[in-house]
């Protein structure tokens, strides 16, 4: 009996024993993931550069002599042909009326010279005067008709100068400030402008890129690998702020600028509420390229090694995790431009990585848009509030 007892807890105790040896069953891991697929990707450049007015015209007088008013606001806005300031016209108005007196003599003379023509014409017929002075008569006549056409000339020239003793606006748009008063002594072509007067709508975006930049894009465009982007142009102001209103590229300049080995775009933009002004510093988004076949991958499926290298852990088709290399071009939005390591189909882990590690089986759970953009949120949200 007491044999029997001995043998029955020794077995007992091995049994205890090898239940506390053998080691505990690992579940199936759950893990959501996105499967990747090709999408047509624009890609956008952001360009630094300066605002600058569609017209720009310095007003100058024609002519000289003392400013008598000025007849507009500074600062506000002109129209083509609007009247803004009078030079004393008293001397150019004389002028002009001497100038009709002289055109109204002359008409008088060459009357009188045309009538001595005539007669001395008719009485060569009947050798009632010599050749030469019938020659005489029809010259002077000839040389009254010059002399009128002279004094016209002479009329239309002083008129002229009349009319440039009101300075009128060359272009519509905004002006300055004035540089002279009334009272003030010009001259005519001076140097020093009076007012400058600005087309604020549309306003010109004058960007820089670099032309290797630009060289790389065009090459790559011929090899087919990508296509040509929209002309369309997004702006960023000097707070951060986006403007409202779309842009478009006009035209790339022809030339390399040797100090500085960049090429100047332009973009127009439509500028209604006056927002833009000459000489801000602006960032502009230009979608130059579009990729057909563009691979995205969620930001929070691609991690990094020790080495700052990319990775992403992949499940396979017999659903067990692979941990790969991953090249990536730049981010859009939440996402990574993949160029290397991963291939429409794949289905990147996005959540629950931290749970798994290679070879390990999964069970994946696909996830939609809108919770891969909620995971999206989600960490970038921790990542903020890690720092």
């Amino acid at each position: 009996m007491k044999t029997t007892t001995l043998i029955l807890a020794a077995t007992l105790l091995l049994g205890a024993c090898s239940d506390k040896a053998a080691p505990p069953t690992r579940g199936i891991t759950e893990v959501a993931v996105v499967t990747l697929k090709t999408e047509a990707v624009a890609l956008q450049n952001q360009l630094s550069g300066r605002t600058t007015a569609a017209l720009v015209s310095e007003v100058r007088p024609q002519v000289s002599g003392i400013v008598k008013a000025r007849r507009f606001e500074e600062g506000a806005l002109v129209k083509a042909g609007q009247v803004l300031y009078e030079i004393d016209p008293s001397s150019y108005q004389a002028a002009a009326d001497e100038a009709r007196a002289n055109l109204a003599s002359d008409e008088a003379a060459v009357a009188a010279a045309k009538l001595k023509d005539t007669r001395y014409a008719e009485l060569l017929a009947i050798d009632g005067v010599s050749q030469q002075d019938a020659d005489d008569a029809h010259a002077a006549a000839q040389q009254a008709v010059a002399a009128v056409a002279q004094k016209k000339a002479a009329l239309a020239t002083a008129r002229i100068n009349l009319d440039y003793t009101q300075v009128r606006a060359p272009i519509s748009g905004r002006i300055g400030k004035s540089s002279v008063t009334a009272g003030a002594l010009v001259t005519a072509s001076q140097t020093t402008a009076l007012a400058t007067i600005r087309a604020l709508d549309p306003m010109y975006v004058d960007l820089t890129q670099s032309s290797a930049e630009l060289l790389q894009m065009r090459r790559t465009l011929a090899s087919g690998a990508l296509k040509a982007g929209s002309a369309n142009v997004s702006l960023k102001l000097e707070d951060g702020s986006a403007y409202a209103l779309p842009g478009k590229l006009k035209f790339a300049e022809v030339a390399v600028d040797e100090a500085t080995g960049s090429v100047t775009l332009r973009a127009e933009f439509p500028n209604p509420d006056g927002a833009l002004l000459p000489g801000m510093y602006v960032q502009a988004l230009l979608a130059q390229a579009v990729d057909p076949n563009a691979i995205l991958a969620p930001q929070q499926g691609i991690s990094r090694d020790p080495k700052g290298n990319a990775t992403a852990l992949v499940v396979t088709a017999d659903n067990k995790i692979s941990s790969r290399s991953v090249t990536t071009q730049r981010a859009i939005n939440d996402k990574w431009l993949v160029s290397g390591g991963l291939q429409a189909g794949d289905r990147i882990v996005v959540e629950g990585s931290n749970k798994v590690r290679e070879g390990d089986t999964v069970k994946p759970v696909e996830v939609g848009a809108n919770k891969a953009e909620a995971l999206a949120l989600s960490s970038a949200a921790k990542t903020t509030t890690e720092r």
